[in-house]
């Protein structure tokens, strides 16, 4: 449980009643008196360390539900919805923000929820193209967005799937280098399926033959991973799709795009399984190369899977995770951290990831400090997908990863860095939109919700000074 004080009364009171304990029972139960008890449930005093272990230890509840990770990105959410022109009205204080994030967590996803369908009602309307393109009811959360949000709320990591990786890493010798032969051997095993490799496309199963075509030419850890992810749809069938029963999607297409995420997640934790990557992490200090070199897995698959490595009680460093394109749109993205990717539009141009581009190959370090002073050190690298043969296009991406600078020490990349000088670090943003920033000399639009000041006869880098 974090230092930080968390006020988590009406949570704390939920639990109780669903628990159907009196606040005295609850209280005795858990050590403590029925007073302070009392205070805590009316937010008077913060939830103690002695209640979140007692409610672990006596009743199993998960103590990431008073996790502040999840009221920080509902606080982020929040923010960059309510810079929506439509609310330039309504007042709103971050201590507001906090109570509702921290005490009514459901009512904002409702609000934010809302405020989506809004704006897809807006972008039917503009745009008629679109509109056509959407099904009727529209105004629900698009599949692919429902999807992001539910994995993004779960912390990017979910428990049993991840464990039940892990099992089958071990009973499958998939946590050597040689993780393809492995891999084929144990679905020939036992599961009667036959490996073969043919064709370009990037996997295809048939099960009434029970044979699984990889491409011939393809990419050893990919198809290390692709491997990975029918195992998940083959023998983890009934655990994917209780948690996709758990999830509650509005749409079939939505649990189907859901059901491919958690089998990707399964292939993800089978290839670096939690304890074995964790424990390397911390003897290689995070060298992302030396961690894919011993993990015979891609750069991108190691530095994903660190932003992951949550598990309750064996935590890793929180990073976040990004990949974006050459257009500047982020195509992944996941946060263990404070710093919430823009849910709508691209990455701060001053973000080193655009750099990546310019420099294949290599690992771009930065210190850099976000609006709300929090400062990080960020990695990025460029990741080229081949085709596989002459006139397959070559698909390029740069990826991100990064954490808070107190976490620089347990980096190999920080070694030579100087995180107490203040001048060293960049101040980047989220969205140019919501980006409070009023000196920025790569703004690219005026943040919303600032009233502007535009003289004719003054200008600077942009047109407009910021209030």
């Amino acid at each position: 449980m974090s230092t930080r004080k968390i006020y988590a009364g009406a949570r704390l009171g939920e639990i109780r009643r669903g628990l159907g304990l009196t606040q005295t029972g609850f209280a005795r139960a858990l050590g403590v008196s029925l007073s302070y008890l009392n205070q805590m449930e009316r937010n008077n005093r913060p939830v103690s360390r002695t209640v979140v272990q007692g409610l672990a230890e006596r009743f199993g509840i998960d103590v990431a539900v008073f996790s502040m990770d999840e009221g920080n990105r509902l606080m982020a959410d929040l923010r960059e919805a309510l810079a929506d022109p439509v609310f330039h009205d309504t007042p709103h204080s971050r201590a507001e923000l906090q109570i509702v994030a921290t005490n009514a967590p459901g009512l904002a996803h409702a609000f934010l929820a809302l405020h989506r369908a809004y704006r897809q009602g807006q972008e039917r309307l503009a745009s008629l193209d679109e509109a056509l393109d959407r099904p009727a009811g529209g105004l629900i959360p698009l599949p692919w967005e429902e999807v992001r949000d539910f994995f993004h709320y779960c912390d990017n990591y979910i428990d049993a799937i991840d464990r039940a990786a892990e099992q089958f890493a071990r009973v499958a010798s998939f946590e050597g280098r040689d993780k393809l032969a492995a891999g084929i051997a144990w679905l020939r095993e036992t599961h009667g399926v036959t490996t073969e490799f043919a064709g370009e496309a990037i996997r295809r199963y048939d099960p009434e033959a029970g044979v699984l075509t990889l491409p011939a030419e393809g990419n050893a850890a990919t198809n290390v991973f692709q491997l990975a992810h029918q195992v998940a749809l083959i023998a983890h069938e009934g655990l994917i799709e209780a948690t996709l029963d758990f999830a509650r999607f509005r749409s079939d297409e939505a649990r189907a795009i859901a059901r491919i995420g958690l089998a990707n997640y399964f292939a993800g934790a089978a290839i670096l399984p939690y304890r074995a990557t964790l424990a390397a992490a911390r003897e290689l200090r995070h060298d992302l190369d030396a961690l894919a070199n011993r993990f015979g897995t891609s750069i991108e698959q190691t530095a994903h899977r660190l932003s992951t490595l949550q598990r309750p009680g064996a935590k890793g460093i929180p990073f976040f995770f990004a990949r974006v394109d050459q257009a500047g749109t982020i195509t992944k993205r996941h946060s263990s951290t404070r710093l919430q990717f823009a849910r709508f539009g691209g990455a701060c141009p001053l973000w080193n990831v655009h750099q990546a581009f310019e420099t294949p190959g290599r690992i771009l370090r930065q210190l850099a400090e976000t609006p709300d002073g929090v400062r990080y050190i960020c990695l990025a690298r460029d990741v080229t997908k081949p085709g596989g043969h002459y006139r397959a296009p070559a698909r390029r991406y740069a990826i991100a990863l990064g954490c808070e600078v107190k976490y620089a020490h347990q980096l190999v990349y920080a070694d030579d860095l100087d995180t107490t000088n203040s001048a060293a670090f960049e101040p980047i943003g989220i969205s140019c939109r919501i980006c409070e920033r009023t000196n920025c000399h790569q703004r690219s639009v005026p943040p919303v919700g600032k009233a502007l000041r535009i003289d004719p006869n003054w200008r600077e880098v942009v047109p407009y000074q910021i209030a």
